[in-house]
């Protein structure tokens, strides 16, 4: 069994017999025997699929399959040409999808970073040596070595403190504390949990301050680090995920019914046989766009390199981009986020609650002297804030004498410099939490407990507060810190990400909301939120939370902006409870504690510096921690989806009016509608016209709103405009009766009529009801508009041409052009009425939820 950190219970001496180990620590060949034992000390890695696994995987998506299913019908029929179109666009269709995300997986690769590099490690060259302390690479550490840790050191795996001396880690990455956390050898375990075991330091933390020796608990897949991201099952489906199965569900239904019910209604009215079956396939065919997966994974690689290329967000899942573009909700971080976790100074206030530069003045000297006399690496977060606004001349009018530096468990620290203009004179300044500072001034109750409520406003205000004294002494007598005088409140603030209100008003301005959950005090989450202009509607914290039942969360979360003080936990709840709420959720986090909430999520963001495990879970990877990245990542997945649906809108309702009008003809003619190759050949040149979609500009209200493919609403428009369409090809069916003077006269000719009418009317849908189609877009033709005029070429030109006359086609007579002309021009009224009828309709929608 192998030793496990989270145990911490037990004597030392119990820790050390568990190891096999001892206070000098391990002796080579036992480090060696574990090194064999328990494997080297590094995260595990899921490994990236090869490029086969891939292109397998991808013959799995909903809209390959519906493809691949249709291929293989007509290969039973033996319709061989129209088999190996389409088996042809599947393979086109995984190789670029395949090819798309190993290149993105190659390129965050490149972003992959160790946890540590070396580590001082107290080693031994045989059992009865004395131990020597030596740099060894972090993958060989093993359970039992005894390591050394100073300021800045990483936490290279779960260790066991033996002796500590004012220790204090930033674990922000296992629990999200902004602040760093107090450890010591000899702390008191308490009930706060494992990660909160004072005695404890984990793998993913740094040391702020202090130094500690340690004996090594649980290395490598042991630690809480790795526990942390290891995977427990496979992730929900996203938001994309669950609209393409829709949508493909009703494609196979459509699909699968049509044949039948053609070869039914042809035997029983018509009574033809087996002889319908190609034309049945064709017209199954022909329903559905076999371009379809083509042209997705067009358009979300082209938005992913752009992407990457521009703004440098790396897309580690193609169909994240769509998700990005459909998330209406986006839950951060406050620390690194919204704030630049650097705290400035906001005021500096007396007694009475007034604004007094003395007392900056004052703890800025002792922030000064702190760093000189106590032999600092560097000043401490508050330190460095008081120095940067104090004035550098007035620094230098004191003489420093000698300092006791910030004492974690004090909470204080205490300079002596000469007092200038007064020989035999010193001045005691000690600055630190208002409830360590109060008790040491010369106070009477009543207003200690005024200053204490002073403090204690500011810190409810979301700021942190710092208390300054000062006292007199004789020169040469002790640093005695009692019977001070009280000098005044420095409180200071988060100082703010240069780019977040910017971004956070373009969020707002496309829909996104934005949640707030951090471990830190709630005032100090309102705080930044308010100065940022982000409206707060309501705080939740943990403790309230835990009484929450889930529906009672879901109905709350939606109207709450900051959520307090939360775990691990209670970030993957609060994302699931937004999820029940019908949002499309994206979380943006970079530590271990953020992964359960990024997996959970529809989109999970990471910035490239986040911990490595999490960069390997997200979806989408930023150059930065920078919401301004994001904001560009949710308009490239809405120009996507956008252009996606436009597709999807526009081919779904065009084919299934002429499938509805090819039906009711088939069976009032004599003869087929249309020979299966022509309808084969209409259909693909319908499809490859529309490849301009993904080139395509989306209107720019499209960009406003999340871009969310709903199967119900996709259906409502394809059976409203699939009608009209079916009427405008029936209204023809009456133009050739007439032009032809009777429609059994001539079927090359009938044929030819409805070829050319079918590919017309289909360039009139792609031009008014595409968004960047002329007069929607820009005041210059898009790329659908120049697609439409080709397809409109080709049904004007074939059936004239020797290749139509190979496909059965025929000249028509000019009266058919005139007549024909009429129905396009009534048709592309009614389509114009009937679009803004239905944007009225979605705007009202939109207005009223």
């Amino acid at each position: 069994m192998r030793p496990d950190a989270r145990d911490p219970d037990g004597s030392l001496l119990e820790v050390f017999r568990r190891l096999s180990s001892g206070p000098r620590g391990l002796s080579e060949v036992r480090a060696a025997e574990g090194l064999v034992r328990f494997g080297e000390n590094v995260v595990p890695e899921a490994r990236d699929p090869s490029w086969p696994r891939r292109f397998a995987r991808s013959l799995r998506d909903p809209f390959t399959a519906v493809l691949l299913c249709l291929g293989l019908v007509s290969a039973a029929v033996s319709a061989w040409g129209t088999a190996s179109v389409i088996l042809l666009l599947v393979v086109v269709s995984c190789v670029l999808r395949a090819s798309g995300e190993h290149r993105a997986d190659r390129s965050t690769a490149a972003l992959r970073r160790l946890v540590a590099t070396t580590v001082t490690v107290q080693r031994r060259a045989d059992e009865d040596a004395p131990p020597v302390t030596r740099e060894i690479p972090v993958e060989e550490l093993v359970p039992g070595d005894v390591v050394r840790l100073g300021p800045g050191d990483l936490v290279p795996a779960d260790v066991r403190l033996l002796r500590s001396t004012g220790l204090t880690v930033h674990q922000a990455a296992l629990t999200g504390e902004s602040a760093p956390v107090e450890k010591s050898a000899d702390g008191d375990p308490g009930d706060g949990g494992v990660l909160h075991d004072p005695r404890l330091c984990f793998q993913g933390s740094s040391v702020a301050a202090g130094s500690a020796t340690a004996v090594v608990t649980a290395t490598g897949g042991d630690t809480r680090f790795a526990a942390a991201h290891r995977r427990t099952g496979k992730p929900p489906a996203t938001s994309f995920e669950r609209s393409v199965q829709g949508v493909s569900w009703i494609l196979i239904r459509f699909a699968l019914l049509t044949p039948p019910l053609v070869l039914m209604a042809n035997a029983a009215l018509r009574g033809r046989g087996l002889e319908t079956l190609p034309f049945a396939v064709a017209v199954a065919v022909g329903l559905t766009p076999e371009m379809l997966p083509v042209l997705v994974t067009t358009c979300l690689a082209r938005g992913a390199a752009l992407l990457a290329r521009t703004h440098g967000v790396i897309v580690r899942r193609l169909p994240a981009l769509h998700d990005i573009g459909a998330m209406d909700v986006l839950c951060v971080d406050k620390t690194g986020t919204l704030t630049q976790d650097r705290p400035v100074v906001h005021r500096a206030l007396d007694a009475e609650g007034h604004d007094d530069p003395e007392v900056l003045r004052w703890a800025a000297a002792a922030a000064w002297w702190s760093l000189q006399l106590a032999d600092l690496p560097a000043p401490d977060a508050l330190d460095e804030a008081l120095l940067a606004a104090a004035d550098e001349d007035a620094l230098m009018a004191y003489d420093g004498v000698t300092a006791l530096p910030f004492d974690p468990a004090r909470r204080l620290a205490t300079v002596i410099v000469r007092t200038p203009g007064r020989l035999g004179t010193r001045t005691l300044i000690t600055k630190g939490a208002a409830e360590a500072v109060l008790p040491r001034c010369a106070l009477s109750d009543e207003e200690r407990s005024r200053l204490r409520e002073l403090a204690q406003e500011q810190a409810a205000a979301g700021l942190r507060v710092l208390a300054v004294a000062t006292a007199e002494r004789p020169a040469g007598t002790r640093a005695v810190e009692r019977g001070l005088t009280f000098r005044g409140l420095v409180t200071l603030r988060d100082d703010l990400a240069p780019t977040a209100a910017e971004a956070l008003a373009r969020l707002a301005a496309r829909g996104v909301g934005v949640k707030v959950l951090t471990g830190d005090h709630p005032g100090t989450a309102v705080r930044a939120c308010r100065d940022l202009g982000l409206p707060v509607a309501g705080v939740l914290t943990a403790d309230r939370l835990d009484t929450l039942t889930d529906p009672e969360l879901t109905a709350l979360a939606r109207d709450t902006t900051v959520f307090a003080r939360c775990t691990p936990e209670h970030k993957t709840r609060i994302t699931r409870a937004l999820q029940a709420g019908g949002h499309t959720v994206g979380v943006l986090g970079d530590g271990v504690n953020d992964l359960p909430a990024l997996r959970t999520a529809d989109v999970g963001i990471a910035p490239r510096d986040a911990a490595g495990v999490t960069r390997e879970s997200a979806d989408l990877v930023l150059a930065g921690k920078d919401l301004t990245a994001i904001d560009h990542a949710v308009a490239a997945g809405r120009h996507a989806g956008g252009n996606i649906a436009s597709y999807l809108r526009i081919t779904l309702s065009s084919n299934l009016g002429n499938v509805i009008a090819m039906l009711s003809a088939g069976l009032l003619l004599p003869f087929l509608p249309m020979l299966p190759a022509q309808v084969l050949v209409q259909n693909l040149c319908f499809d490859a016209a529309q490849l301009a979609f993904a080139h395509d500009r989306p209107a720019p209200s499209a960009l406003r709103r999340p871009s969310v493919l709903d199967p119900r609403a996709l259906l409502r428009f394809i059976v409203g405009f699939g009608a009209l369409n079916a009427v405008a090809d029936l209204a023809t069916f009456g133009v050739l009766a007439f032009a032809l003077r009777g429609p059994g006269d001539d079927e090359a000719l009938f044929h030819s009529g409805w070829f050319t009418e079918n590919l017309l009317t289909q360039a009139v849908v792609m031009v008014l009801l595409s968004p960047g189609s002329l007069g929607r877009g820009g005041p210059r033709p898009g790329p659908v508009t120049w697609s439409a005029a080709a397809l409109a070429a080709v049904g004007l030109l074939l059936p004239a041409s020797p290749p139509g006359a190979a496909l059965g086609l025929s000249p028509l007579p000019g009266v058919y052009y005139g007549l024909l002309a009429a129905v396009l021009a009534l048709y592309a009224v009614g389509l114009l009425a009937a679009r803004a009828r239905h944007e009225h309709r979605g705007t009202g929608a939109r207005s009223a939820g």
